[in-house]
């Protein structure tokens, strides 16, 4: 059983998830042989404030 963990800032719409989700268990599928069914992805979503890249949050950025 495939589990994948994508943390990711928020900010994308519904769609755009369904689309990264369904994108990446076809990648696992074609890639592993492992069954759709078996990939379980979990999505994490961050608010700017809680990460930060060289020294500074993406909340800080224009």
């Amino acid at each position: 059983m495939p589990l994948v963990h994508i943390d990711l800032i928020e900010g994308r719409n519904e769609e755009q998830l369904k689309g990264l989700v369904a994108d990446v268990t076809a990648a696992i599928v074609k890639n592993t042989g492992a069954p759709a069914e078996h990939v379980h992805i979990v999505l994490n979503e961050m608010k700017k404030n809680n990460y930060s890249v060289a020294g500074k949050l993406k909340s800080d950025e224009a």
